[in-house]
C-alpha cells in the first residue's frame, strides 16, 4: 500500500519560513520523481515544484527563489522549505510521487495570517 503523509502546515504569519515534509512508503522511493502541489477551495490544484529522482528541480514562477524542493532519499522523504511567505501562498499543499499521474498524499493546510 503506497502512502505519503504530508506534516509541517498551519497558520503561519507573511514573511514566515515553515518546511513541509512528505514521508513516503510502498514505493521505491529513490527511483520516482516527488512533487509538491496547492489548491485553493475553488480553484484548481496547482503545480509548485517538483525533484526528479535524479535531483532536477523545477519550480512555479509564482514560488521560484522563495521555496526550495528537497529529497532524502534514505528516510523516503521529500520537504518543500517555504521562506517570504505571502498571503496568496494559502492553500492545501500535496505531496504526489510520479506526478501527476502517481500517488497522492492527503494534503496539509497552510494558512498565512497577518
Amino acid at each position: 500500500q503506497v502512502r505519503l503523509v504530508e506534516s509541517g502546515g498551519g497558520l503561519v504569519q507573511a514573511g514566515g519560513s515553515p518546511k513541509l515534509s512528505c514521508a513516503v512508503s510502498g514505493i521505491i522511493f529513490y527511483i520516482n520523481d516527488m512533487g509538491w502541489y496547492r489548491q485553493i477551495p475553488g480553484k484548481e490544484r496547482e503545480f509548485v515544484a517538483t525533484i526528479t529522482s535524479s535531483f532536477t528541480t523545477d519550480y512555479a514562477d509564482s514560488v521560484k527563489g522563495r521555496f526550495t524542493i528537497s529529497r532524502d532519499n534514505a528516510e523516503n522523504t521529500v520537504y518543500l522549505q517555504m521562506n517570504s511567505l505571502k498571503f496568496e501562498d494559502t492553500a492545501v499543499y500535496y505531496c504526489a510521487a510520479r506526478p501527476p499521474f502517481g500517488w497522492w498524499g492527503q494534503g496539509t493546510q497552510v494558512t498565512v495570517s497577518a
